[in-house]
């Protein structure tokens, strides 16, 4: 059964690497802190070491009853049943991997205009990430910056054509931005440097988990 897109989704935590932490390492830092979305991105990983690493993260975020998505992986969400996948621009298409998951697992999409919101919404995306608010290092091939505006004139357009989506702000988000970013009428926040290059990133999710309140 597909877990609703309740309060959980307004903080999602984006698995990457530093010097300091593993893929698996940030994640169980960030559920510490009280985020209650993980999504595994590795990129650069081979399919054998994506599902290494989940197989080891899906039994945390049960306990944290946390959703666990998989970027890009759909045969390995549907492989280990995981809460669902994740989908770049570059990805499967969102249609495609609803007819080979069916109904009951979360797909999201990656946006950067209404017209991918748009598109996503038709091919039956349960929620929109949508960015980048700012550069980041964390993701290469960054579409065009987004900023505050561009969050406004989305969330508009969604409205007056009746898209009711989560949409999640993601993309170099830093403590002090949550509050205007929410203010623009997104849903929720991505987040993944701000959090692994904290010097306490418990501390760091917990600040961020407030702030949301």
């Amino acid at each position: 059964m597909k877990k609703s897109l309740d309060n959980r989704v307004r903080v999602q935590f984006i698995t990457h690497t530093n010097e300091r932490h593993s893929y698996l390492e940030g994640a169980s830092l960030a559920l510490l802190g009280g985020c209650r979305w993980v999504q595994l991105r590795m990129k650069e990983a081979t399919p054998d070491e994506v599902e290494d690493v989940a197989r080891e993260l899906q039994p945390l975020c049960r306990q944290h009853n946390a959703v666990f998505l998989i970027d890009d992986h759909v045969e390995l969400v549907r492989k280990l049943h995981a809460d669902g996948v994740h989908l770049g621009k570059n990805d499967m298409p969102v249609d495609e991997a609803r007819r080979i998951l069916g109904p009951d697992f979360i797909i999201g999409g990656t946006a950067n205009t209404f017209e991918d919101v748009q598109r996503l919404h038709q091919a039956g995306a349960d929620y929109i990430g949508c960015g980048p608010f700012r550069y980041t290092d964390t993701k290469k091939n960054l579409s065009p910056i987004l900023g505050l505006d561009g969050y406004r004139a989305i969330v508009t357009q969604m409205q007056q054509n009746g898209i009711d989506l989560p949409i999640v702000a993601i993309g170099g988000i830093t403590l002090p931005d949550i509050h205007e970013i929410l203010g623009t009428g997104v849903t929720g926040i991505a987040l993944s440097g701000v959090i692994l290059n904290a010097p306490d990133p418990v501390a760091m999710m917990r600040q961020v988990v407030s702030a949301m309140r």
